[in-house]
């Protein structure tokens, strides 16, 4: 029958090993932080809104059989907008130093579910830069439409701004951090349970009677080392002394 483990044993080894537990999440959320503040570029997300539309009257404008039609539209030019056809002109109008293939990784075309609205968001390490690839894809990718397709369907809803207090989504100090500190208490508890499993030295009377199945009888304890007695001066009797031999020598 296998040795039954009780909850207070249980915390018993972690609180033997709260310092190995703290040491582990202090250093790994201290590697996290500074890989997230000095080591990771941060990079910047800009967005755009294109709207795709077919119809020519408001009677058309909401016919359900050419919203189907438009929002169908949507997959086409999701592929289109990242394709070379429009990346290479944008590479080209913004004279940037990278290939349009390069490019698309940057860039993500969605559109919610029925919806004829679709949106460009570009990350780039540059917040500025990030903006002007949206409005430009977005820019190009409308006059190049009636060329591709032979229809004038598509207009631009609003354009990427750079905002005032404009933030890197990614990397995120605060998040990677309290990730690293709850890796550093799984990574803690874990090792200190294998260590006290590994750990097969008798340190209590009761680990004793638990193996040999026996009870203790005595203990012999560890005697620390005696003080050794010390002459204490008294300096009244050193005075008596002192005066009764001066007395007798007299």
């Amino acid at each position: 029958m296998g040795e039954v483990v009780s909850l207070k044993d249980l915390f018993q080894i972690l609180r033997k090993r709260l310092w190995l537990i703290f040491l582990i999440v202090v250093i790994l959320a201290t590697i996290s932080g500074i890989i997230s503040f000095f080591v990771l570029t941060p990079v910047y997300e800009s967005k755009t809104q294109i709207l795709v539309n077919q119809a020519k009257n408001d009677e058309q404008l909401y016919n359900t059989q050419t919203v189907q039609t438009n929002v169908q539209l949507i997959n086409t030019y999701n592929d289109i907008i990242t394709s070379p056809a429009i990346l290479d002109k944008v590479v080209k109008e913004l004279k940037l130093d990278k290939s349009a293939q390069s490019l698309s990784d940057q860039i993500q075309v969605t559109s919610a579910q029925n919806s004829q609205v679709a949106q460009i968001v570009v990350q780039d390490t540059s917040a500025k830069r990030a903006a002007q690839i949206a409005n430009t894809t977005a820019s190009v990718f409308q006059k190049q439409v009636p060329k591709l397709m032979n229809v004038d369907n598509v207009k631009v809803l609003s354009k990427a701004t750079i905002g005032e207090s404009t933030s890197p989504i990614k990397p995120q100090p605060l998040l990677n951090i309290a990730i690293a500190v709850v890796v550093g208490l799984i990574i803690g508890i874990g090792l200190s349970f294998l260590l006290e499993y590994l750990d097969n030295t008798l340190k209590t009377e009761q680990d004793i009677e638990n193996i040999l199945g026996l009870p203790v009888i005595g203990v012999v304890t560890n005697i620390k080392d005696v003080p050794k007695p010390t002459n204490v001066s008294r300096p009244d009797v050193a005075a008596r002394v002192t005066q009764r031999g001066e007395t007798y020598g007299s």
